[in-house]
């Protein structure tokens, strides 16, 4: 079993918060997790959603099966019986130790109305993505606290020998648990084909109560195609035939099941021209190739569209990474009016920030550092430092506290 590097987190919570919620996607991995957890550190009953009796009694009489239980519980895909967070909201006022229950949700509740808002101080929330790549090499990843250390040490780690692949491969396949059990390309894509279909049948229905969600798989796949872009409404609804309304409607259901991420747009709070728009990414790779119908040879014969993927592949590997970091940086892009952008701005909570890069090509030159020199012209002191990650071996540094680092530095 692999190992899932946000386990101690979760145990932190368990020890001084009544409710703690791990988030994420279908088959990431959550009822694994939790039920590990269960049994090796927490000693709590197991209780699935999933099982159409113990649904039916949740959402009959949510006060009534919690009574029932006794001590800790695991309560997975909560989601399902949305009339469950009131009556834990309720038990836990009545019974504050920490933690009585863990459970596990496939929607955000974040962005379900009136959900989150009835365990405010009483919930505390993890979200597990896909396998991170240091997660399937057994490694615990510390690249955005050396980052911010000052460090200017960005060793690859050596993989084991099952698991030598080049940054394409890595990105076709992707992270999902079962995805990467599942050696061919062929069998990659019947898993993803199901799972797209199950996702869109069955948990967004759920989540919207709607019918009529048929040109959900096609906005998919475009939103796909313009991976790592900012996000332009008026085109997407141009392109799909889709009101601007409902395509808004479509993309919130697709970030609420975990599908899609946005990454808003840095300001700093500072009164300069800002492009206030946000970017838009799939959460996970492999799914993002096998909507745009790429393969490895596809990426490495289109240089556009490979830069597009590898940024994407790089921003969840850090959103990843950045769940146990002991930074915990927000996550932001940054543009301004006059072109200058940096893919990333990693922040800390004291304001001070780190520009990341993302360039597919194995040589650097001036040009490539203009967005970061001017976000350190406009941070100041408050710019810790700039890191292109690119396609070569070496870490370069060049003036201004800013280095060329190789991406697979990233999965140490």
């Amino acid at each position: 079993m692999i190992a899932r590097n946000i386990t101690d987190r979760i145990l932190d919570s368990l020890a001084d918060t009544p409710v703690v919620l791990v988030n994420g996607a279908r088959q990431v991995g959550k009822s694994t997790l939790v039920q590990k957890i269960a049994s090796d550190h927490h000693q709590a009953r197991y209780l699935t959603l999933d099982d159409a009796a113990i649904l039916a009694a949740a959402r009959f009489d949510p006060a009534g099966f919690l009574s029932g239980l006794e001590g800790p519980v695991v309560l997975d895909e909560v989601q399902r019986a949305p009339q469950l967070f009131q009556a834990i909201k309720s038990s836990v006022d009545r019974d504050r130790r920490p933690g009585r229950f863990l459970l596990t949700g496939s929607a955000d509740v974040l962005l379900l109305p009136k959900v989150s808002e009835s365990l405010a101080g009483r919930m505390e929330i993890h979200t597990l993505w896909p396998f991170s790549q240091g997660e399937i090499s057994g490694v615990k990843e510390t690249f955005i606290d050396r980052l911010f250390a000052g460090s200017n040490e960005f060793p690859v780690q050596p993989q084991a020998e099952a698991r030598t692949l080049g940054i394409t491969e890595r990105i076709v396949t992707g992270g999902y648990p079962e995805v990467i059990t599942r050696p061919s390309e062929s069998r990659r894509k019947s898993w993803y084909g199901s799972y797209i279909t199950t996702i869109l049948q069955r948990d967004i229905r759920e989540l919207a109560n709607i019918e009529g969600l048929t040109d959900m798989p096609r906005i998919l796949s475009l939103l796909a195609a313009r991976t790592a872009s900012l996000i332009n409404y008026a085109e997407l609804s141009r392109s799909s035939g889709v009101p601007q309304s409902t395509l808004k409607r479509y993309m919130a259901l697709m970030e609420a099941a975990f599908l899609l991420r946005t990454i808003p747009p840095w300001s700093g709070n500072l009164s300069k021209s800002l492009v206030k728009s946000p970017k838009l990414f799939l959460t996970d790779t492999g799914l993002a190739a096998y909507l745009m119908g790429m393969n490895r040879a596809g990426f490495e014969s289109n240089r556009t569209v490979y830069g597009q993927i590898l940024e994407n592949f790089i921003v969840m590997e850090l959103i990843k990474q950045a769940a146990w970091s002991e930074v915990s940086p927000g996550i932001n892009h940054f543009r301004s009016h006059t072109g200058q952008e940096v893919d990333m701005v990693l922040e800390r909570r004291d304001g001070t920030c780190v520009g990341i890069e993302v360039k597919a090509s194995q040589n650097i030159g001036p040009g490539d550092l203009k967005g970061l020199r001017a976000l350190a012209d406009l941070l100041g002191p408050k710019f810790v430092r700039g890191v292109i990650l690119y396609s070569g071996k070496e870490t370069v540094p060049f003036a201004g506290n800013i280095h060329a680092v190789p991406s697979e530095a990233l999965f140490g």
